[in-house]
């Protein structure tokens, strides 16, 4: 294998990520282009889980301005991701990397329940796992899905794939002249009120010591840097 930093990590994707330049749904080349870095460092041998978010499709904290009661909206938000989770999972089968994805709650027609052992047995036999539906619960983000699943199944890190290269003190759209921001403690996320992922997301990262790496998905070749130890993007992690 070859020498990597990280030999089990959770890649956390949002929903937007899979829009490309069509602006909503799931456009297919971005579709393949992901599939593809994934398998880049499947084949490495790294034990590879992914939490995907549903904002593609459906937001459920924009859906109150609706109508829409906000458990309600949650749901309906839960079970996008379970849409990307699929789509996914179709783009790595077609390039032959074996892939399972789990929900919150039981879809049993076409995904397994989310169960720890089970996840944990499909990494040690190579497999690529999805886990969607979020936390199962309302009023959780998935990025606090990520924390979690993280730390349930072992993860060495937290891969964060945004379309910008890491965390600036300022939105570098609306502002040009803001600064990159190398590394940044846990701490330093929270009372500076950074958006790099929800409050109770770095929490649980903090409380299990799970390094979070934030980084341009759209840079070829970035899951693999990451996790060959490269410094790129943004690095989130100590006291």
């Amino acid at each position: 294998m070859q020498t990597l930093t990280y030999r089990r990590a959770l890649l956390k994707l949002s929903g937007e990520a899979l829009v490309g330049e069509q602006g909503y749904g799931i456009d297919a080349n971005t579709l393949q282009y992901i599939s593809a870095e994934i398998r880049d460092v499947h084949k490495l041998g790294v034990a590879l889980a992914v939490v995907i978010g549903g904002g593609n499709i459906f937001r459920g904290t924009e859906a109150q301005a609706y109508g829409i009661e906000r458990v309600t909206a949650d749901y309906m938000g839960m079970l996008a991701t379970v849409i990307n989770g699929l789509s996914l999972q179709s783009g790595l089968e077609k390039i032959g990397v074996a892939t399972r994805v789990q929900t919150a709650f039981e879809m049993q027609a076409i995904a397994e329940p989310y169960i720890r052992e089970r996840a944990l047995h499909h990494l040690g036999e190579g497999r690529v796992v999805v886990f969607a539906g979020g936390t199962g619960n309302p009023y959780f983000t998935t990025d606090t899905t990520a924390a979690l699943r993280a730390a349930e199944i072992g993860a060495e890190i937290v891969l964060k794939a945004t379309k910008v290269d890491g965390i600036y003190d300022a939105d570098p759209v609306a502002h040009p002249e803001a600064v990159k921001l190398q590394q940044l403690t846990y701490m330093d996320v929270l009372q500076r009120g950074l958006k790099v992922m929800d409050a109770t997301a770095i929490t649980l990262c903090m409380d299990n010591r799970l390094p979070i790496a934030v980084f341009d998905l759209m840079q070829p070749g970035s899951i693999r840097s990451v996790l060959e130890g490269k410094r790129i993007g943004t690095f989130v992690g100590g006291d």
